[in-house]
C-alpha cells in the first residue's frame, strides 16, 4: 500500500441546522513532505477538541478500498480528504484492522486506536441529513491512530502493516459496541484490555462501573 494523499484542514464555518459551526473537516491534499508529530500534523485544524484530536486520535486514516465502495454506492467520484481524513491510503480497508495494529510509513509508526463515529458535522459536510445512518450501516469507519514514532512522510510513501500481538478487538467490533445499548461485563472488559483510544476508554470505564453497581 502507498499513501495516496496527505490532507490538512483549515478552520472553516458551515451552516449546521439553526447555527453556524467552525470545523476543520474540510481537508485538502498538500504537496511535499509533512512532519508527523505526537499530536498529528501541526497545521491541521482541530476545532472540536472534546471529541477530536489528542495523542490517541492524532490522525484519521481512510483507505482507497473503502472510498471505492462509497463511490459505487453514491455513484460519484470522491476526492481524497472528502471524509476529513489526514491520510488517504491505497488499498486500505478499515474493517480488516484490529485495535493495536501498527502501520509503518518510513520512520513513522502509527497504532490503530479506534473507529470513527459519524456525527452531525460530518453529515453537514456531506450535504446529507441521513449520512450518519448511512455511514454507520456501511461499517467502513476508517481508523484513528496514535503516533508511536514521529517523523516525516509524503504522498507515495509505502505503508506496511504489523498486526498487534496482544489481546484486542477488531475495529468493526469496537464500532458496533459503541452503539450497543446492552453491553455485557465481559465485552466491556475485553475492550478495556485492548489499546483503545482514551476517550473510548473513559466511556467504557464509566459503563463498566455502572454495570458493576447494577450487578
Amino acid at each position: 500500500m502507498q499513501i495516496t494523499s496527505i490532507n490538512v484542514g483549515r478552520e472553516r464555518q458551515q451552516q449546521r441546522k439553526e447555527y453556524i459551526e467552525t470545523t476543520g473537516i474540510y481537508k485538502m491534499p498538500v504537496d511535499g513532505p509533512v512532519e508527523i508529530k505526537s499530536l498529528g500534523i501541526e497545521d491541521d485544524a482541530i476545532c472540536d477538541k472534546k471529541n477530536h484530536g489528542g495523542p490517541d486520535q492524532a490522525l484519521y486514516l481512510y483507505g482507497g478500498a473503502d472510498y471505492a465502495w462509497w463511490e459505487e454506492e453514491l455513484g460519484q467520484k470522491l476526492a481524497p480528504g472528502t471524509f476529513g481524513e489526514n491520510l488517504t491510503i491505497g488499498e486500505l480497508e478499515s474493517a480488516a484492522f484490529n485495535v493495536g495494529d501498527y502501520l509503518h510509513i518510513g520512520e513513522v509508526i502509527l497504532q490503530v486506536t479506534a473507529p470513527r463515529i459519524p456525527c452531525g458535522t460530518f453529515a453537514t459536510r456531506m450535504g446529507d441529513p441521513q449520512w450518519v445512518k448511512k455511514f454507520r450501516a456501511a461499517e467502513r469507519p476508517g481508523l484513528y491512530v496514535r503516533v508511536i514514532r514521529e517523523g516525516v512522510i509524503k504522498a507515495g510513501d509505502s505503508v506496511t502493516v504489523e498486526k498487534y500481538a496482544g489481546e484486542t478487538i477488531s475495529i468493526v467490533e469496537m464500532y458496533r459496541e459503541h452503539y450497543n445499548k446492552d453491553k455485557s461485563e465481559a465485552s466491556l472488559r475485553r475492550h478495556l484490555n485492548a489499546p483503545i483510544a482514551l476517550r473510548a476508554r473513559k466511556d467504557l470505564e464509566e459503563e463498566l462501573q455502572t454495570w458493576t453497581v447494577k450487578g
